[in-house]
């Protein structure tokens, strides 16, 4: 167990977890990685944790006890505020809210958008790469794409989102295990875009738009107490992080399968899979978000007894390679019928932006492959050294 976990905490270990996780799987649903501490890898192992209610997010309570001197550091006072790391009863208050975004009728909505936003953007790689010069994947289609689309529904101007990308990047440092070196950047970032968010708000305050952020600007401004200013502020943030940052990691890590094995881009393209099949094998095969964290309370799981406090590790990238509940699970089948990856959580944290990951992943696979048959890669990839959102820097192909 120790030399797994050591293993997994290096840069070799961070690129290519798989293997390890395999390792954990022969050791059983879920191991006790120290005092306190239970690391969860089995796939119905996870998905209990996930969906149990006893299970608690670290919220500024488990700061003042683990963090000293948090509130010191902007991103874990925005972070405090966070959905992700609120419980009930604030966390059903304020994701309510957001949610109205996310119904299924104005995500379907968005799809002429979304697919002219990717038509778009491949048109400028056919130009790009048109005599056969690299294109690099990653910034010319995987980011741009996503951070576009969230942009428009929170309703951000095109102007403002070309400097997104460096500030959202460093800030989602903090998912990661925090090294204190990088805190100053991700403060940094926590500190601009906060700061952005307070001006655009107060622009559809006095002009309001039909966009996310006009409507919760109202909700805050209505005086009834089911979402304070900064609330929604801090809120904002976040979502425009993860609603870029997770899908441009799905977008890269299902076009690698592709550069690896063009016959997964041609079933797509000739119709015999499905884009959603292909989306949702790519979840499961290399996951954008590879684990997430909760605080226990007196049960079992996986075989392991779990005390009030136990910090619970999920490994959501493991579960969704348990041999327990996929056949061959290294292999990338998008015609599987075991699928149901964990990459999106379960339960009350299910992540609110599902479905829009979904339709965009189907979109971008659906009209990449169609627009460009012989896409191959054009140089070496450069993961980027994390694991928690796992995905690519740089993916250059060629596409002519």
């Amino acid at each position: 167990m120790a030399e797994v976990l050591m293993k997994i905490s290096t840069p070799e270990g961070r690129a290519d977890p798989y293997p390890l996780y395999a390792a954990l799987h022969e050791m059983g649903e879920a191991v006790e990685a120290g005092p306190g501490e239970v690391l969860v890898v089995g796939y119905d192992a996870i998905s209990s944790v996930l969906r149990d209610p006893g299970f608690l997010v670290s919220d500024a309570g488990r700061f003042d006890e683990n963090l000293p001197g948090w509130r010191d550091h902007p991103v874990f006072v925005q972070g405090a505020d966070w959905i992700l790391n609120l419980n009930a009863p604030d966390h059903a208050r304020i994701r309510s809210l957001i949610a109205r975004a996310f119904t299924a009728r104005r995500i379907n909505g968005l799809e002429p958008a979304i697919t002219a936003i990717a038509d778009d953007l491949l048109d400028a790689m056919a130009d790009r790469g048109a005599d056969g010069s690299p294109v690099e994947f990653m910034q010319d289609f995987a980011y741009l794409l996503p951070v576009t689309v969230i942009c428009e529904l929170i309703g951000i101007p095109e102007p403002d989102r070309a400097g997104f990308r460096p500030l959202a990047r460093d800030l989602a440092g903090v998912f990661e295990i925090t090294d204190p070196q990088t805190l100053p950047a991700i403060n940094h970032a926590a500190t601009e875009l906060l700061a952005y968010f307070t001006g655009l708000a107060a622009r559809r305050r006095s002009q309001p738009r039909d966009d996310l952020l006009s409507d919760l600007v109202g909700i805050s401004d209505s005086g009834t107490g089911r979402l304070t200013g900064t609330e929604l502020l801090h809120n904002l943030t976040l979502l425009l992080v993860a609603g870029f940052e997770t899908t441009t990691n799905l977008l890269g890590n299902g076009l690698n399968v592709v550069l690896h094995d063009p016959a997964a881009g041609q079933a797509v393209r000739d119709g015999s899979v499905a884009p959603a099949a292909f989306v949702e094998e790519v979840l499961r095969f290399d996951s954008p978000v590879q684990l997430t964290s909760r605080i226990g309370h007196d049960t079992k799981v996986g075989g392991v007894m779990v005390r009030a406090g136990t910090g619970v590790t999920t490994l959501l990238g493991a579960g969704n390679r348990d041999p327990r509940r996929f056949t061959a699970p290294d292999r990338f089948d998008p015609r599987r019928a075991d699928g149901g990856p964990l990459s999106f959580g379960g339960g009350a944290h299910f992540c609110i932006g599902a479905a829009l990951a979904r339709l965009e992943g189907r979109v971008a696979f659906g009209r990449l492959f169609d627009r460009f048959p012989k896409i191959a890669a054009a140089g070496e990839p450069v993961r980027r050294d994390r694991l928690v959102l796992r995905g690519f820097e740089e993916l250059p192909v060629s596409v002519a």
